[in-house]
């Protein structure tokens, strides 16, 4: 294991972070997936997109409709009652 000082710990962050977030939260199927689509088609390849929903079914279907059209779910965690999705658009 290599240690990796604080400044590329912060280059590394920065490159990680999203471009744009969206809250979802109070919204049920299918508008969270509805507002992903178009602000995933809103951003440019590689650009990020943070997702904060709260309806359980998101968790499927956002993961579903990521890997259906072909982007790249980096990172998905639970937060109490959040569910936090960090999308890469690929194409």
């Amino acid at each position: 294991m290599r240690n990796i000082d604080d400044s590329e710990d912060l280059v590394l962050a920065e490159a990680a972070a999203p471009t744009k977030t969206i809250d979802v939260r109070g919204l049920f199927c299918p508008e969270p997936v509805f507002r992903t689509k178009i602000e995933i088609d809103r951003l440019g390849i590689g650009n990020l997109l943070k997702v904060v929903a709260d309806d359980p079914e998101a968790e499927e279907d956002i993961s579903r409709w990521v890997k259906r059209n072909g982007h790249e779910l980096v990172n998905f965690a639970k937060e109490g009652k959040d569910l936090v999705f960090v999308i890469k658009k690929v194409k």
